[in-house]
Order: C-alpha cells, then structure tokens, then sequence
C-alpha cells in the first residue's frame, strides 16, 4: 500500500495496486503545471487508487480537450489524474508520504519538448513522443508569444492567464530537494531560478495568484495560478528576492541548474544522476 498527500494536508489517498512505468514527461503542460522540466509520474489501474480524505476539495483544470489535470485549491499540489482514452490514474510521485522503495524512471518522454536549461542524464530510454506501445494521440505544445521589446525573459502559467517578464536573466538557477519543495510541486524536486526586484513584473494576471505559507517555515510559501494550479514566481519584498519555479519559463532563461541543494531531504524513491555539486542539508 503506498499513500500520498498534498502540502497542506487537506487532501490524502492511497494506492493498493502496483505501479506501471514509472517516467518523466516533458511535455510543456506538465513542464508549466509542475514548474520544474518535467513531471514525474507512474500509472496505477484506476480500480486502485481511492481518496481518503478530502476528495471533494480537488480542483481540476482541463489542460487539453480530454484531460483534466488536478490540484489543491489551498497549497497547489498537484494531484493523480485520470489518463484520457484508458482505465489508468496518472500519479505524481512527488506526493507520496514515507519512505517508499526506489522507483528509477523507465522513460522519458515528450523529450522533444524538454527545455533547453535541462540535461536527461540518468541513461533511460527518451522517445519524442508516447513510447511506441503507447497508442494515445499526441497534443500540440501550448504556444506563447514570449517577451515584450525590452524584456530578456518572459514566462506564463499552463492556462495562460498569468505572465511576468524579466530584464535580465536570473542571477542563478538551482536543484531543491526539500520535502515542502517536493510536495508543493509534486515532483522529484523544485527547480527555482532567482533574480532581486529590480525590473521583474507582473504583466498580466496578478489577481489570479494564490499562496500558501507552511505554518512553521520562516520563509517558504507555494504561489501559485488558482486556475491551473501551475507554480508561479514568488516576490519577496523583504528580501530584495523573486524565486521563480524554471517550468514556468516561456524561452531560454540564459542560465543553468548550477547545483543540488537540501539533498538530505532529498526521496528515497529518486536517484540524482547529474554531476552537479550537492549540499546535504535536511530541512
């Protein structure tokens, strides 16, 4: 039996079958909906996944004509999804709660859509589109119109409604392995660009934004589109700081992952296989 939850707990299930492929997506609708270069995902009969708690909350958005990605309206979670045309629940391994064993991808796919600041490395097979065994329709990427004159950087939400533009690229881009990170973007990790106020804008969509603070963390807080549930840029006026989730990004962001941060927290389900620099702090 594996369970999972989102952030804030609102929001609980459990799984009592076996998974089936577990694999990274790189499709941009997953890139936008998790905020990092891809969403982790394994598939489970639908016959045995149930909600055990708060199952009326979940929120769905339609991402395509046939499916309809879930999340929790209070913290951003992303949540398991029916997989359009078959009996499957596409679940995000990110949420899962306790040590569960190892579950190393045995796929990538949509690489053709995985964003230039991302390097697969870890040596499981990548199929451009659906693996050949996989007969289920291949949907265009969304398309956005990318930076206004004067802008460097410009990135949007999955339902598009909210964008931002930066002047300049970040001033770094990082790899966190944080169990709040994990849960809040329901993936391996989060993948965060930052950059300081100066000239970073809301160009539409500000009152779309929603947050939610962990009660005890002295920093952290999932923001996020209340719509689609796709991470957004938090602007933390305090510290001079915007911390900006890498999927949300429309183009090439001009940086790079530069290292692994909070390994010590990192799943025990996930493997780093990059040779980025880690530091091990647990949170």
């Amino acid at each position: 039996m594996l369970r999972g939850s989102c952030l804030c707990g609102d929001i609980a299930f459990e799984v009592d079958g076996d998974f089936v492929m577990p694999h990274a997506c790189h499709c941009t609708i997953c890139r936008k909906s998790h905020g990092i270069a891809y969403g982790a995902y394994a598939l489970v009969d639908a016959a045995h996944f149930r909600y055990t708690r708060g199952g009326e909350l979940v929120k769905s958005y339609r991402s395509s004509p046939n499916a309809q990605r879930r999340f929790c309206p209070r913290c951003g979670s992303k949540l398991p999804y029916d997989i359009p045309g078959t009996d499957q629940v596409g679940f995000p391994l990110g949420v899962l709660d306790g040590t569960p064993p190892a579950i190393p991808f045995e796929a990538h796919i949509f690489v053709e859509s995985n964003p230039t600041w991302s390097e697969i490395t870890d040596g499981a097979p990548c199929f451009d589109t659906w693996p050949p065994d996989f007969d289920l329709p291949v949907l265009p990427s969304p398309q956005r119109p990318g930076s206004t004159p004067g802008a460097t950087v410009a990135g949007s939400c999955l339902c598009d409604r909210i964008a931002y533009e930066l002047p300049r690229p970040p001033a770094g881009m990082r790899h966190c392995h944080c169990s709040r990170c994990r849960k809040a973007r329901s993936a391996p990790h989060a993948t965060n660009a930052w950059t300081d106020l100066a000239g970073f804008r809301f160009t539409r969509g500000q009152e779309e934004l929603t947050a939610y603070k962990v009660p005890e963390a002295r920093f952290f807080m999932s923001v996020f589109c209340r719509t689609c549930g796709a991470p957004m840029p938090r602007v933390d006026e305090s510290r001079d700081l915007v911390v900006i989730p890498a999927g949300s990004f429309d183009g090439d962001p001009g940086v790079r992952p530069e290292e692994h941060i909070f390994t010590g927290s990192k799943a025990t389900w996930f493997e780093i296989s990059d040779g980025l620099p880690r530091r091990i702090e647990r949170d």
